[in-house]
C-alpha cells in the first residue's frame, strides 16, 4: 500500500516538474520549497511577505537548484484580480502546474464554541477554506495541462476527529478534508489531476509555538525531517493516488499533549 511518510526521493525525483507552494516564507511551506527545489523541481513561491519570499528564492539560487519564482499574495486580503494575475504569470512562464501545496493558514483561538469570536471565526474560514478553494479554482487550467498533476491540502488531526476548544482551526481543516474529496471525485475520470490532503503531524512551527507555548521544542520534529511525504504526493511517486487522506508521521498516542493537535504550516497566512 502506498505510504508516502516512507518514501526515499530519488535525486532528481521532480526534475522537470513546477511546484506552487503557499506559505512557502516559513516553516512546513519553507522547508517544502528547499526540498522540492533540491529534488530538481521549479518552485513558484507563494506567500504575502516578500521578503521572505526572497530569503528562500535566494536558499535556493544559493543551493543551485533550479530557478524558483516568487508569487506575493495575501490570502486575508487577495481580491480576484490577484489570483487572476498569478494564475496567468504561472501559465506565462511555464505553460502548465504540476504540482500545488495548499500549506499556509492561521489557528484562530483556542475557544470554546460558545465563546468563539464570530470576525475571528470568518477570518480563519475564509484563509484556511476558502482562499484554498479559490487559489485551486484559478489555477485548475495550469493543472490541467499537465501529464501528471497533483494538488495536496495540509490536514490535521482535529480535522479528522473533532477535539474540544480548537474551533475555527478545527472546523476548517474538516472542510478541506472535504474539498478534497469532492475535488478528487470531480477530476479522477476527466482529468490527470490527483488530490489528497497530507497530516504533518508536530512540527516545530510558529504556529505549532502558538498552541503549544510551554512545549519543549527539543521534543518536537524540525520541518525539515517531514518533507519525504510531500515529495512523494506532489511527484510520480503518487500517481493514480487520489482522494485519500494521509499522515507525514506515524499518530501520537491520543493522550499526551502532542497528539491533541497538528497545527502543521506558519502562524500566519501566505508567509
Amino acid at each position: 500500500m502506498f505510504e508516502p511518510r516512507d518514501h526515499v526521493p530519488g535525486p532528481a525525483e521532480l526534475a522537470g516538474r513546477v511546484v506552487a507552494i503557499t506559505g512557502a516564507g516559513s516553516g512546513i511551506g519553507h522547508a517544502v520549497a528547499l526540498a522540492c527545489a533540491r529534488y530538481q523541481a521549479n518552485v513558484v513561491l507563494i506567500g504575502r511577505d516578500v521578503a521572505k519570499l526572497d530569503a528562500v528564492y535566494g536558499e535556493i539560487a544559493a543551493a543551485g537548484s533550479p530557478e524558483a519564482s516568487i508569487a506575493p499574495l495575501d490570502l486575508e486580503r487577495a481580491l480576484a484580480r490577484d489570483y487572476d494575475t498569478l494564475a496567468d504569470a504561472v501559465l506565462e512562464r511555464y505553460g502548465r502546474l504540476d504540482g500545488l501545496l495548499h500549506n499556509a493558514g492561521i489557528l484562530g483561538t483556542l475557544t470554546p464554541i460558545e465563546q468563539y469570536d464570530v470576525p475571528t471565526w470568518c477570518r480563519v474560514l475564509h484563509v484556511n477554506v476558502t482562499a484554498a478553494f479559490a487559489l485551486t479554482q484559478v489555477l485548475l487550467p495550469a493543472l490541467k495541462k499537465s501529464d501528471d498533476a497533483s494538488v495536496v491540502f495540509t490536514a490535521s488531526s482535529v480535522g479528522r476527529r473533532g477535539r474540544a476548544y480548537w474551533g475555527a482551526y478545527a472546523v476548517s481543516k474538516f472542510a478541506l478534508e472535504g474539498l478534497s474529496q469532492v475535488l478528487a471525485d470531480e477530476l479522477e475520470r476527466i482529468t490527470r489531476v490527483r488530490v489528497n490532503t497530507l497530516n504533518p503531524g508536530r512540527a516545530r512551527t510558529a504556529m505549532r509555538r502558538q498552541a503549544y507555548p510551554a512545549e519543549d521544542l527539543a521534543e518536537v520534529p524540525m520541518p525539515e525531517t517531514l518533507t519525504a511525504a510531500y515529495i512523494a504526493l506532489l511527484g510520480p511517486a503518487s500517481r493514480g493516488v487520489t482522494g485519500r487522506a494521509f499522515d507525514a508521521q506515524p499518530p501520537a498516542p491520543r493522550s499526551s499533549a502532542a497528539g491533541a493537535s497538528s497545527p502543521d504550516s506558519s502562524a500566519r497566512s501566505s508567509s
